[in-house]
């Protein structure tokens, strides 16, 4: 059984490789005209911070989508260019030369959409340079509750970037930081590549995601370095008035991460299938959920695979969703009259990390997880900051509790079947408070497999190592 698991997640694997040869490939062929350069200067952009560009900026990226063919439209080094909302257009090469900086307008009326940097449809764009896009995130808050330690949002704030339907996207080497809401979205984009980028955000403003591809296909995610307040890489399946299809065939590897939420995350809005998902080579510095699938919606996430990932995991105060997980995989739904999906056939391979709560593989009686693998998986638990303990964070439902006290094994296995785990190990920290329980723990599972397991219960005298009731 495990071999035949094994190879159908190699197998996928695969497949997925090949698709991230074709998304390169599309990537190099979008073809460029390098004697083309259009000055957004020569268009009357100022670039002293003060004078609203957005005009003189749009100006030179529709004459630049006039001549197409990859014609660059250049922002300037040494300035900074206050912005509204700006639209991209196909066939260019919009480029932040140098320190070259879009610092976003604070006056909702600046803005012609919910973003500063749009594209709709633009395909055959490239996004490129060493400048920044500079949010001001402070200036849309109201104030820092230091009681809850985060910011209170004002009752608007713009995304940076809202890109949809784009197709061959390349978004390359650009600094993102302080963003009021989520940095990088792209909506309905086929054939992405995202390379090198630097998203800083503040830690304590809420919903400043890192990277959100949105029903999106073909997608790769590389040598990125993220720091931010929510989740730093998610995919996801928004709900749309529009069908925009399913996320898949996304690969992210050799990133850095840095957020009070997930690390690396699938959810929590899943409306359409999500599948085909490779997260790889990643070390997550801190996080309160270091691996997430948060499943609540009606689509099923399958075919995910994340493999060579260190990271840590911690509590964090209460407005923050998670409660120091190491590794969740949850399938509640978000209301009672939620029809929700299936979460099956993940594999979690060559993953270390320390955390301050369990391995979650966590389903209900309405949407059991199934085809779990877990290979050399080696987790400390301990506690060291100084919020509450002992909960399970199912945030968020109303068809269950959104906070559940819970004791807290090394791995908590619920409403799942066929589940292994193969060389890995639980170990305790020097703080093991009384609710530290097993080392493994089952609840309404079946097809458990263990195999080379090392770890011991955090407390022998109240709880046992393994703790698996038959059905």
């Amino acid at each position: 059984m495990i071999k035949r698991k094994e190879y159908s997640i190699k197998s996928t694997c695969t497949k997925i490789l090949y698709i991230h040869l074709i998304i390169l490939f599309s990537a190099v062929s979008i073809a460029a005209n390098k004697g083309v350069v259009i000055d957004v200067t020569k268009y009357g952009a100022k670039g002293d911070g003060i004078t609203l560009d957005t005009k003189a900026i749009q100006k030179a990226i529709d004459v630049a989508a006039t001549i197409g063919n990859g014609t660059k439209v250049l922002v300037p080094t040494n300035h900074k260019y206050c912005i509204g909302s700006i639209f991209l257009k196909g066939n260019i090469e919009f480029h932040l030369q140098g320190n070259a900086q879009l610092l976003v307008s604070t006056n909702k009326e600046d803005f012609s959409g919910q973003a500063a940097i749009i594209a709709n449809e633009a395909d055959n764009l490239k996004i490129t340079g060493t400048g920044s896009v500079n949010g001001r995130a402070l200036e849309f808050m109201t104030h820092y509750d230091t009681a809850k330690e985060i910011w209170i949002p004002k009752d608007w704030r713009p995304k940076l970037f809202i890109l949809t339907k784009c197709k061959n996207l390349v978004i390359s080497t650009i600094t993102i930081e302080k963003s009021a809401f989520w940095s990088l979205h792209l909506l309905g984009c086929e054939n992405v590549v995202i390379d090198g980028v630097k998203i800083r955000n503040d830690l304590d403003v809420p919903n400043c995601d890192g990277i959100d591809p949105d029903h999106c296909r073909n997608v790769e995610i590389r040598n990125c370095e993220i720091s931010c307040g929510d989740d730093a890489i998610v995919v996801k399946a928004t709900k749309q008035e529009i069908d925009y299809g399913s996320s898949s065939n996304i690969w992210v590897h050799d990133c850095w991460i840095e957020t009070q939420d997930s690390g690396l995350k699938i959810g929590t809005e899943t409306t359409q299938d999500i599948y085909n998902i490779v997260f790889e080579k990643c070390t997550i510095k801190t996080s309160c959920r270091g691996l997430t699938i948060q499943l609540r919606d009606e689509g099923d996430v399958h075919n995910i695979i994340f493999k060579d990932i260190s990271f840590m995991s911690k509590f964090h105060s209460d407005p923050w969703w998670g409660r120091g997980e190491a590794i969740s995989l949850t399938a509640i739904q978000r209301t009672p009259e939620t029809k929700i999906g299936k979460i099956y056939n993940v594999l979690i391979k060559n993953v270390k990390g320390i955390a301050e709560n369990s391995i979650r593989i966590n389903g209900t009686k309405e949407s059991r997880i199934s085809n779990i693998q877990l290979q050399n998986v080696d987790v400390t638990l301990d506690r060291w900051t100084k919020y509450a303990g002992n909960l399970f964070d199912n945030r968020p439902t109303k068809a269950y509790s959104p906070i559940e006290i819970h004791d807290t094994p090394g791995v908590s296995i619920r409403y799942a079947d066929r589940v292994i785990l193969e060389n890995c190990s639980i170990s305790w920290g020097k703080n093991s408070p009384y609710y530290f329980s097993n080392a493994i723990q089952a609840t309404d599972a079946s097809g458990v497999e263990i195999i080379n397991f090392t770890g011991q219960s955090a407390n022998p005298q109240k709880f046992i190592a393994i703790d698996i009731p038959k059905l």
